[in-house]
């Protein structure tokens, strides 16, 4: 038997690590992009926007509950880092990509602007995978769940304007938090009480998006 062969048989399943509390709270939180995705693909952005904001609570909340937990593995806390990373990316970078392509009614000229939230979501979290903070509570460039905050707020203000008004204000502002998220500067790493006003930005947005629907 080769050593790759016995690496494989002693690694654990794949599926055990879905029987983690903080990686099941990840993956709630890639259904919320799923269907943030869904809904915007389908022009219905009130409902896309309560989708994302679910999308980022529970991006907060997996890091909260896995700092909570004391006896997880080595090897579950590296697995949890890697799926974190690999659903930020459909979160924060897809998910507003497909957000402005649809709003832009999938014309051709939104394309770049795409690509460029595609590409920057992608250079900060593989940036981010090997340096990690700069410091102790300091990211290097703006993080990504940001990148949703702000897309969520902006859309509250959406039925104040015409649609292709909207459409550049949209474009243009994604364009710049795409340079921001990999800009030479350092942001705060928003922790500690900043997750109670995201349970009260979560909740209090998802109600008026809730309303414009009905």
């Amino acid at each position: 038997m080769t050593l790759a062969n016995e690496s494989i048989e002693k690694s654990p399943r794949i599926l055990s690590f879905a029987n983690d509390l903080p990686n099941l709270c990840s993956l709630a939180g890639l259904f919320s992009a799923l269907l943030a995705i869904y809904f915007a693909i389908l022009a219905i952005f009130p409902a896309a926007m309560i989708a994302l904001i679910w999308a980022v609570f529970f991006d907060w909340s997996d890091g909260i509950i896995a700092r909570r937990m004391k006896n997880r593995t080595e090897q579950q806390r590296n697995f949890g880092g890697q799926l974190d990373s690999l659903i930020d990316i459909v979160s924060f970078g897809i998910c507003p990509a497909i957000i402005l392509l649809s709003y832009g009614g999938y014309k051709p000229w939104f394309l770049p602007g795409a690509f460029l939230i595609l590409a920057a979501s992608a250079l900060r979290l593989s940036f981010f995978n090997i340096y990690g903070l700069a410091g102790k509570s300091t990211y290097m460039g703006l993080a990504l769940d940001n990148n949703a905050l702000i897309v969520v707020a902006l859309f509250v203000f959406e039925p104040f304007l015409s649609p292709s008004v909207f459409a550049v204000v949209l474009y243009l502002t994604l364009v710049l938090l795409s340079v921001l998220n990999v800009a030479p500067i350092r942001t705060p790493k928003l922790s500690g009480g900043w997750y109670h006003v995201l349970g009260i930005y979560t909740v209090s947005t998802s109600v008026f998006f809730a309303w414009r629907l009905s």
